[in-house]
């Protein structure tokens, strides 16, 4: 406890996605990257042996990590480091081990292997989210509520239809996951400056053997699509896409979260709170969000991280530079292990939330008068009113009732005034009947079934084997 530790792994994100990211992770994808890079140079004809091969194999896992510690504060360098722990014990292979390669050859690829599986992570966690929402929005697709604009009360929309446009966010989110994993190209085998120069040696001139090597084993790790050209590394505005990514999907869970916060406040909708929660340490009353403000604090952090990462693929000199090495082992997987724990709570959350439809109605009933006006001076017109003197009148006696609410605090009572005025002649029986709420709705409802149908259960239905998830918190 003398030392700092990372609050992503102690108390917000998944075990899958912590491993995803983890020095193991990593360094055996750089053990299977140097067996497949053999494998197949033998079978273009490099002198490689079925029994050097066979020796990396039965070795892939046993990674010394210790002596990797002390040959790379020797050497300086990670990769030659893992290359001579690798040799240590696969002693017939040692002089192929990374034949023709340079350290972008394990480091690049396995970024790339590693973004494309934390984004397979984060489109499970994702799926699930937008189920939950789904569900919700349907359950209370005719519930009628305030609407708001500036957080002032406008016309009523529903619960439902509310949940869709946090939906909405999250279709355009994924829409964008699955259009990143379709073109997400591999590094492949492009040597020290991307001109394949020591494989132009290796093989002899023949560039359709290095153009075979580069595909067969991008292939071999899940890439149809394999750069064109490169230079040492691999385009890093793929880095600064996928944070970008990432920051979408944290701008559409803040914004769940600060719809939810003011909710809450209203005590129309509330996050979970559990058994033996505690809200404050002072005043044991209160029912903090405190799941919408931790999703609220980890999407701050996220959205920083976008400027980061596009400086980065700004400033690259010519073929490279390692300016961007410490930065991406720190952007990249902390951006990863954010979002990670963001769409986790967002889960937690849908799993437990609770509406309170009777407070819900209150409000309504303390703005629907007001919202009614409109209909009151019409049908004050039909039946041979003149419509500058009714909007007077009714204009006095909104004043009167928002005077009631706002320097007495007692009920809105524009209605009782209405019905008591002799000088109106509309019906004043129907008057009742027309208040209400779900006349005041409009389409909400229908639209709400529409876009499930259309637009959301489409994409649940085609990631059907991604429904279900564990969705407790660490802390």
């Amino acid at each position: 406890m003398n030392s700092y530790k990372n609050p992503l792994e102690e108390r917000y994100s998944s075990e899958e996605m912590l491993f995803n990211f983890s020095p193991d992770n990593k360094f055996r994808n750089w053990r299977k990257l140097w067996i497949a890079l053999a494998e197949i140079e033998k079978d273009l004809g490099l002198d490689i042996t079925d029994e050097q091969i066979a020796e990396l194999k039965a070795n892939a896992e046993n990674i010394d990590y210790d002596a990797a510690a002390a040959y790379e504060k020797k050497f300086r360098h990670d990769v030659m480091a893992h290359v001579h722990t690798y040799g240590d014990v696969a002693p017939s292979a040692k002089g192929i081990i990374h034949l023709g390669a340079t350290s972008a050859f394990v480091g690049d690829n396995t970024d790339l292997i590693q973004i494309r599986d934390g984004l397979l992570i984060l489109k499970k966690k994702l799926v699930n989210v937008m189920k939950n929402l789904s569900d919700f929005a349907i359950q209370y697709k005719d519930l009628p509520t305030l609407g708001f604009t500036h957080f002032q009360p406008a016309q009523l929309t529903t619960v439902g239809k509310r949940a869709t446009l946090w939906l909405q966010s999250l279709v355009l989110d994924i829409e964008e996951l699955d259009f990143f994993l379709e073109t997400l190209r591999f590094r492949g085998v492009k040597g020290t400056t991307g001109t394949a120069a020591s494989f132009l040696e290796l093989f002899n001139g023949d560039y359709s053997k290095v153009k075979h090597l580069d595909k067969e084993l991008s292939k071999r790790f899940g890439f149809e699509k394999v750069f064109g050209v490169s230079g040492q590394t691999y385009d890093r505005k793929i880095d600064a896409k996928v944070v970008a990514l990432l920051g979408n999907i944290a701008q559409s869970a803040h914004k769940f979260t600060n719809d939810l916060r003011l909710l809450q406040n209203l005590k129309e909708i509330e996050e979970p709170f559990e058994k033996n929660q505690i809200g404050s340490s002072a005043m044991a009353y209160k029912r903090n969000p405190m799941r919408s403000e931790r999703i609220g604090a980890l999407a701050k952090y996220v959205m920083s991280l976008t400027t980061s990462s596009a400086m980065v693929a700004s400033t690259q000199w010519f073929e490279r530079t390692l300016d961007d090495s410490a930065n991406k082992r720190l952007t990249i997987p902390q951006a990863f292990l954010a979002v990670d724990a963001i769409l986790l709570i967002w889960n937690n959350i849908m799993n437990g939330i609770v509406v309170y439809p009777n407070r819900i109605n209150k409000h309504i009933m303390e703005e629907l008068p007001f919202m009614a006006t409109e209909y009151i001076i019409m049908e004050e017109v039909k039946a041979g009113g003149d419509r500058q003197e009714i909007h007077e009148v009714i204009r006095v006696h909104s004043m009167e009732a928002s005077k009631k609410v706002k320097e007495e605090g007692k009920e809105n009572d524009l209605i009782e005034r209405i019905l008591n005025d002799d000088s109106l002649k509309l019906d004043k029986s129907k008057l009742k009947e027309v208040l209400d709420p779900k006349n005041f709705i409009g389409f909400a409802p229908i639209q709400t079934e529409e876009f499930i149908a259309n637009e959301v259960q489409p994409i649940i239905d085609a990631n059907s084997e991604l429904i279900g998830l564990e969705s407790d918190l660490k802390v």
